[in-house]
């Protein structure tokens, strides 16, 4: 019987067992419903959009997006070792100081940034930066990007040409600017919460790593979490746990294991079918997610990196990794990225920039008609609108109803047609127009405010960025307490992006990363 059992293996899920098991003491089961991160295009960041369109992602049909012409896209999260730290686009992001004094302000004591920032630190091993916001002696690797497309540099300076100040470190506490990001990548390959945190570990006979094994419920007694119920070959096995169940399942997966638990809103249990154990209302509610629109250029030759879709080219790139691992294999593809005002009254920017120097890239967005293109991707930063994860029903492997419920606040409809309106205007400017042949989507360029708003209801999707749906706080649609722990149940935590009271105006990974830093200490009874 291990003295703590984690739940999901992804990147607040590692780090809290990877840290656990330093203490030789304590015994750590690790859970992981995905396989382990050896499929080979996790390792090179240029192939991450390979991974990003894998098996290694679990997609989710979503409720009718009520706000955006009755559509039913899919959203996606990962199911692998490493979670959406093994597939993503690994930029290292942590988001505005400000994001987490606003987590205090609702409830989440202990949760301001002067509280985060030390575990930031002690999470990264920055190859360049060493000074009070930066760490060097953690275990995740953060470097400068080993290869940069001259393309990429090229929309950096044109976003200056716009009026947007160059910065050279989104994370030392100031946002605004344009720039290229810092990658979590070590030595030109991926560095994941699973790299970092785990690989260290493996040898220690106090860590038991279980992958491909789906926790479908936690064991409650008296009031207290005692252990879990999984899946192996078509049965239901149980593993107890001595000292604490720790549930790390992400956005979706969290919310939804504390509901097949019997914890959450009680109606909703009863009439999925499920005996109430704990009425606790605000399980499933608060979801949140980046939404964003893309723009797509065609531009005048093969300047991207749509050219090494010719077997050519791959070739190329793939001799000066092997001999000298460098090159454009080393390349995130999402090298440059900048955050500016939409609503000028807001002290934070409010909206959020990728450039990637190619198109057709993510799910669901359209390539170039000449096979050369670029792509401007679009976020808005703090999302208003609030969507909800819940039961259809009792049965595990019945999927959840998933409703984000983009642009359902009129808010987020306002920033994204700011965003598109200056980035054409970045798109326009000398340094960039010159490599562009033509606007491919939107096929002109959009001018009137209905034109913007009608493109964007149209076209927005989710950023794969979901979090909030088991948040932080005091109040009676708080779900964990500010040490994470379950309202109403001893010897259960939740620490993932779930946990948010808001989404953070960045990507995500290192939030969670932040998170399962604390949540160690938490249940180490440590304090930084």
């Amino acid at each position: 019987m291990p003295d703590f059992i984690v739940v999901g293996g992804g990147s607040a899920g590692c780090a809290i067992a990877g840290r656990l098991s330093e203490d030789p003491d304590v015994t750590v089961t690790l859970f992981e419903a995905g396989p382990r991160d050896s499929n080979i295009w996790i390792r090179f960041p240029v192939t991450f959009y390979k991974s990003f369109k894998s098996s290694l992602l679990h997609w989710y049909k979503v409720e009718k997006l009520k706000h955006q012409n009755d559509t039913e896209p899919k959203v996606g999260q990962a199911r692998v070792l490493g979670g959406g730290s093994s597939l993503n686009a690994m930029i290292y992001m942590r988001g505005a100081p400000s994001d987490y004094d606003r987590w205090v302000e609702h409830g989440a004591a202990g949760w301001g940034y002067k509280d985060v920032l030390p575990y930031f630190r002690k999470a990264e091993n920055n190859e360049v930066y060493s000074n009070d916001v930066h760490g060097q002696d953690g275990p995740l690797s953060v470097s400068n990007q080993q290869y940069t497309l001259p393309l990429t540099k090229a929309w950096v300076k044109a976003c200056q040409e716009a009026g947007i100040p160059y910065n050279p470190d989104f994370n030392s506490g100031e946002l605004q600017g344009a720039g290229l990001y810092q990658l979590t990548t070590r030595n030109g390959r991926r560095c994941s919460s699973a790299d970092a945190y785990l690989r260290p570990a493996r040898k220690r006979r106090n860590l038991n790593i279980v992958t491909d094994k789906q926790v479908v419920k936690i064991l409650l007694e008296g009031g207290r979490a005692t252990g879990v119920q999984y899946v192996e070959n078509g049965r239901v096995k149980t593993m107890r746990a001595e000292r604490e169940v720790v549930i790390s399942s992400g956005a979706v997966g969290s919310p939804r294991l504390l509901l097949l638990s019997g914890i959450g809103p009680a109606a909703e249990l009863r009439q999925a079918g499920l005996q109430v154990v704990h009425d606790l209302p605000g399980v499933g509610q608060n979801l949140q997610d980046h939404t964003d629109c893309f723009l797509i250029y065609d531009l005048k030759s093969s300047t991207s990196y749509d050219k090494y879709k010719k077997l050519r080219w791959q070739l190329a790139a793939a001799a000066q990794y092997a001999l000298f691992g460098s090159g454009p294999i080393t390349s995130n593809i999402c090298e440059g990225g900048a955050f500016w005002w939409g609503d000028k009254s807001d002290p934070t920017p409010d909206l959020q920039y990728h450039f990637l120097a190619g198109a057709g890239i993510e799910e669901g967005v359209e390539t170039t008609a000449s096979g050369n293109g670029c792509t401007l991707n679009v976020y808005a930063c703090r999302p208003k609108s609030r969507g909800r994860i819940a039961l259809r029903s009792s049965d595990p492997s019945v999927p959840p109803i998933v409703d984000p419920n983009y642009l359902s606040h009129q808010y987020d409809v306002d920033r994204l047609v700011d965003g598109i309106r200056l980035g054409q205007e970045i798109m326009e400017q000398p340094s960039i127009k010159k490599f562009v042949k033509a606007s491919h989507l939107p096929a002109k360029p959009l001018k009137t405010r209905a034109e913007l708003e009608e493109f964007v209801r149209r076209y927005t999707q989710g950023a794969y960025h979901m979090s909030g749906a088991c948040k932080i706080g005091t109040d009676e649609m708080a779900v964990v307490d500010p040490q994470l722990r379950v309202h109403g149940i001893e010897g259960l935590r939740v620490a993932d992006t779930s946990v948010m009271p808001f989404v953070s105006s960045s990507n995500m990974n290192a939030p969670a990363i932040m998170i399962g830093e604390r949540a160690a200490d938490f249940m180490k009874g440590n304090r930084i």
